[in-house]
């Protein structure tokens, strides 16, 4: 059987198949810019689904902040171990982030079950009291993005989120919020979304900043 074995080449036939289909399937469809470009590409590389051009937002200057954040070293919080483990390392080193996710503590979820919440709702708290520039990355607790919301006053420092938690009960309504909201914010419509998607929007953001420092 003859494929494609080397993994570099099979992510740039894949995009280069996926340009392809936009340019064919949507002809005036126009992205607003380079990086919004690749970070659409790359959650449609990541989900075979091409509702992503229409459904994945992004508030103005958002792209900015977020690149200012990453690019001066800020700390990365995420909703889930899954998201964290999706995001590049390697490159988020080279910029000296730190990516943390408070779900999984001890004293988090002692924390959540004192107060009947949930512990992506007191993780996120943990979070507030943190000081320095913040990336909110949610992809699967819509609970940890409206706690976000409510305590927006607390912040310390530049924040930005990227909200695209998945599901049916409260994630189409807290992106909508979110989309209303005062944050620079990278979000979705509807109920399409999840740790995968948070991830590679990451990545696209982090790749676009490799490469143009190289």
């Amino acid at each position: 059987m003859d494929y494609i074995k080397q993994p570099q080449k099979i992510e740039e036939q894949s995009f280069a198949i996926i340009s392809d289909i936009i340019e064919s399937d949507y002809p005036d469809y126009r992205f607003r810019n380079p990086l919004e470009e690749k970070i659409i590409k790359r959650v449609i590389h990541t989900t075979a689904d091409f509702d992503w051009l229409d459904i994945l937002k992004f508030s103005d200057g958002a792209l900015d902040i977020i690149s200012g954040i990453l690019n001066g070293g800020g700390t990365l919080y995420t909703d889930t171990t899954m998201v964290m483990s999706g995001i590049n390392k390697r490159v988020l080193a080279q910029l000296n982030c730190d990516v943390r996710c408070y779900i999984a503590e001890t004293n988090v979820a002692a924390i959540a079950k004192e107060n009947q919440i949930t512990r992506s709702m007191a993780a996120v708290d943990k979070a507030l009291n943190e000081g320095g520039d913040k990336l909110f990355i949610f992809g699967n607790a819509p609970t940890a993005l409206f706690r976000l919301l409510e305590n927006q006053d607390e912040l310390k420092g530049k924040t930005a989120v990227i909200g695209v938690p998945v599901g049916f009960v409260g994630a189409a309504e807290s992106k909508q919020a979110l989309s209303e909201s005062d944050f620079p914010f990278i979000t979705a419509q509807g109920r399409k979304g999840g740790s995968n998607i948070a991830a590679a929007i990451v990545n696209a953001i982090l790749y676009h900043i490799r490469d143009n420092q190289e």
